[in-house]
């Protein structure tokens, strides 16, 4: 349930900052496992759904940036930590 409010509290800050025309880079991962073409989709489409939600919670698109990032994948032998998106306030 903390997690779950940390969680909650970081995206609204995320969303906040958007609104307030700050730009949010969003980049998506995948774990190492798979096909590198087939990750490399996933990735986007995982960084899509983010930018989704932002745009969703009145964050213009104009305030948001996918970026692909130089590895798509996570670190070798962490799974878990290779599925994630990452979102950064960029000024």
């Amino acid at each position: 349930d903390n997690l779950d409010h940390k969680l909650m509290q970081e995206a609204g800050d995320l969303i906040a900052a958007g609104k307030e025309g700050k730009k949010l880079v969003i980049s998506g991962y995948t774990d190492s496992t798979g096909n590198a073409a087939a990750n490399a989709e996933l990735s986007k489409k995982r960084a899509q759904a983010v930018q989704a939600f932002f745009e969703k919670q009145g964050v213009k698109a104009a305030n948001i940036e996918l970026r692909k990032p130089e590895s798509t994948t996570g670190a070798q032998g962490n799974n878990a930590e290779g599925r994630r998106v990452e979102v950064k306030v960029a000024g």
